[in-house]
């Protein structure tokens, strides 16, 4: 923690006492770093903010949600493989989804689902998901930057006192589960600012900081006292710029009323409803529905990529009970922000996507669940100007393998970047050894784009 004096001033106690405004360090990842540390690779962006701007709302469903649950129902397969759900119609005629989503089921010209993601492994993180790469690439330089981190380091900050890479999700006791997405070989100076917990604290600024602060460059003279103090090598020479930066974050409002859902009306709030009570979760991530709504406002605020964890999904017991219980709320709250998107003229400009790092398997096992199965899996997107209303892909008639056009996660990730306007086939970013290495090796989905 920094203690910075700005003055003097006298408490109901009597007693006169030196006035300290406590800036604290905030979490970037595994790391404490300052907000000066955060900013300091970021001088070249553009300073001046747009008013719109392209946004990824990127919702994490860890443990491996049950794509022949969700938006690929086996009606015709045999009773141990398809389960206890019905397919129910949509807004598109000849797609069929499970019977616990009729909210998306409405709203399914508004949505592409996907229904044979391909190339995952067994493995309970969300690295290909976030990065497009397997989780070995590049393992000797950091890994593969994710892509908030990717972003973050491309095309910076649209507002300078909202970061532009944000991890909502809750720390999970099994901790690859809340992992927003790592940076990589970018390093933690480009690391998701997670507001959760004390970070947020540490972010805000109370009333009597603020009355002793008439203007910024109180604060700022401080700073500078306090760098010439610490300093004599010159190594902080440079930091000017990334404290003042720094500044613009603790000083401004606009983060803090972003996160702040009491702004909301009641009525939106109830319509993405809260996802209580949290059920199944044991050590994975609650199913807080208001993290979507956070979400798009944290989008408005001016972030470029927010990144959630939604519930629990690794359903080796009571598997149909697990998806009636997360499959209801997330039904409610993903067309609530795909709703919410659309009344504000942002769907055209934002992509949303809900996915987890494998699916599971078709043959239900002896505790009514389903295991782990990699092969297959599926996901549902929504906005980034995409050509809606579609199924791709599809699998046997088990479920167990892909079919018809198999979609590599990659493609996936790489439609993503394509959304946020960074073209995956051309563009580059340097690694630690000052080579260029590309976002990702594949192409974005030409039946969306």
């Amino acid at each position: 923690m920094l203690s910075i004096p700005i003055g003097t001033t006298r408490f109901c106690d009597g007693v006169s006492r030196r006035a300290f405004l406590q800036i604290g360090a905030v979490s970037f990842g595994a790391l404490h770093l300052t907000l000066s540390d955060l900013l300091r690779a970021e001088a070249a962006q553009d300073p001046f903010p747009r008013t719109r701007h392209k946004g990824l709302i990127h919702i994490f469903l860890g443990g491996g949600p049950p794509h022949q649950d969700m938006w690929d129902i086996k009606t015709e397969a045999p009773a141990e493989i398809r389960g206890e759900f019905q397919p129910i119609a949509t807004s598109v005629p000849g797609i069929q989804i499970g019977e616990c989503f009729p909210r998306i089921a409405q709203l399914a010209h508004k949505f592409v689902f996907i229904r044979s993601v391909v190339g995952l492994q067994d493995r309970h993180d969300a690295i290909m998901c976030t990065t497009g790469w397997p989780a070995n690439s590049l393992a000797n330089m950091g890994g593969r930057p994710s892509i908030g981190s990717v972003v973050a380091r491309l095309q910076g900050a649209v507002d300078p006192s909202v970061p532009p890479f944000i991890g909502l999700a809750e720390r999970t006791q099994h901790m690859p589960w809340s992992d927003p997405g790592q940076p990589g070989f970018l390093g933690p100076t480009f690391a998701a600012f997670r507001p959760s917990g004390p970070d947020m604290a540490n972010m805000v600024l109370n009333t009597a900081n603020r009355d002793h602060l008439p203007e910024r460059k109180t604060l700022l003279r401080a700073f500078d006292q306090l760098k010439r103090q610490l300093d004599h090598s010159g190594v902080l020479e440079a930091a000017d710029n990334n404290t003042q930066r720094a500044l613009e974050i603790l000083t401004s409002s606009r983060l803090v009323e972003a996160l702040d859902l009491s702004r909301e009306s009641p009525k939106v709030r109830q319509r993405y409803g809260d996802g209580k009570p949290y059920k199944y979760q044991y050590d994975g991530a609650p199913t807080v529905n208001e993290h979507l709504l956070i979400a798009r406002r944290l989008i408005e605020a001016g972030a470029r990529v927010v990144s959630l964890s939604y519930g629990r999904w690794d359903s080796h017991g009571k598997n149909f009970d697990l998806v009636r219980d997360h499959g209801g709320k997330l039904d409610q709250c993903l067309t609530a922000l795909v709703e919410d998107l659309d009344a504000r003229g942002l769907l055209d400009d934002v992509t949303v996507i809900a996915w987890g790092e494998f699916g599971r398997t078709p043959r239900i096992n002896k505790d009514a669940g389903r295991d782990h199965w990699a092969p297959v899996s599926c996901a549902i997107l929504a906005g980034g100007g995409m050509r809606t209303g579609q199924v791709i892909g599809s699998t046997d008639r088990t479920g167990g393998y892909a079919k018809d056009r198999p979609v590599h996660y990659a493609e996936i990730v790489a439609t993503l970047y394509h959304n946020l306007g960074l073209d995956p086939s051309t563009t580059t970013v340097l690694d630690p050894t000052g080579r260029p290495q590309h976002l990702v090796e594949a192409k974005p989905l030409p039946e969306v784009i």
